[in-house]
């Protein structure tokens, strides 16, 4: 098996980010010129989404055009408007006689603390990460919907460490392709399934990570609004999938979440997962399935590691650096 970069190297999506770095929010959005099969699982208490019901496997539509993340809380959603116009400007969309009506399903996250409250992705500026969308590198971390995100919230916003924007793809010998992008906003810690480490998390009065479920027993309740988190991302393979299989491959990606996030799916998270299927080569939703949980997990740990520290949130670098330094002093 062979690590590729991110998402894009799964055929026929395209990536686009655009952000406002002042207001500290943005959007991510996934282009699918020639169409997609699009499952959806929510699993988080409090999501915000749009077209998530026409994913159903018993309605009608089969195919969508391009998916929006984005930032800004329910007001976040508008972006995915300026997706549809971007779609329907190049003629792509579902066919209705009488013109094209594109099909973006889209999920959003609280971002609002971290900037300007007032700044949230709207039509132009899903309109322009639509535009910006490509195959190939593109930045993570304080990038795209991540790039207001933060993580490590059981003991408040003031607490927290910075989250972001993290993709990853793994290439199997059968040519079988799947890959991950999520955007990593969520109330619990980070850690890293291979070594156990906590890489990101809720801080101390000294600056260090303690454990989020020691705060959550000590604490009466988490000080949070519900609502205020949510991780949202999409994984996608190169194979032939139904809208049900994909809303299979959907469920068992976010075992991906639960290896990275803790606590993950809580009344205070969002979380929603995407999957698509672009292809068609024949293989199983067992193996994709498995394989997604995979990646998705990789690209939580790439949202954190690539994420730069910001006012009042710092990366998980920035810590790693106070300790080495408090060790060496």
């Amino acid at each position: 098996m062979e690590c590729f970069q991110n998402i894009t190297d799964v055929p026929g999506i395209k990536i686009g980010n655009e952000e406002d770095r002042i207001g500290y929010t943005g959007c991510t959005v996934l282009i699918m010129q020639k169409g997609a099969v699009c499952g959806v699982d929510v699993r988080g208490a409090a999501p915000g989404t749009r077209e998530t019901d026409l994913l159903n496997p018993l309605n009608l539509v089969e195919q969508v055009h391009g998916i929006c993340l984005a930032g800004g809380s329910a007001y976040g959603l508008d972006a995915a408007s300026g997706v549809m116009k971007f779609l329907e400007d190049k003629r792509i969309g579902l066919d209705v006689g009488v013109g094209v009506v594109p099909i973006v399903p889209s999920a959003v996250l609280f971002d609002l603390p971290v900037g300007d409250p007032s700044a949230r992705p709207d039509r132009e500026m899903g309109y322009q990460a639509a535009s910006n969308a490509e195959r190939g590198h593109f930045p993570l971390g304080n990038s795209g919907a991540g790039y207001g995100a933060t993580v490590g919230k059981v003991a408040g916003h003031h607490r927290a460490m910075k989250g972001g924007l993290g993709s990853a793809s793994l290439i199997l010998p059968s040519g079988l392709i799947v890959g991950a992008i999520v955007a990593v906003n969520a109330i619990g810690e980070i850690r890293n399934p291979e070594t156990g480490e906590v890489i990101a998390g809720a801080r101390d009065d000294q600056g260090n990570i303690r454990s989020s479920l020691e705060w959550m027993i000590e604490q009466p309740e988490i000080p949070l609004t519900a609502g205020t988190n949510t991780t949202i991302g999409v994984v996608a393979c190169n194979a032939k999938l139904t809208k049900s299989q994909a809303s299979k491959v959907a469920s068992m990606a976010h075992d991906g979440l639960a290896r990275t996030i803790y606590p993950v799916h809580t009344m205070y998270d969002g979380d929603t997962i995407f999957s698509l299927a672009t292809g068609d080569m024949s293989a199983s939703v067992d193996l994709i399935g498995t394989i997604a949980a995979d990646v998705l997990a990789q690209a939580v740990i790439q949202a954190i590691m690539k994420a730069e520290g910001i006012k009042n949130f710092p990366s998980s670098k920035d810590v790693k650096k106070s300790l080495w330094k408090g060790r060496e002093q």
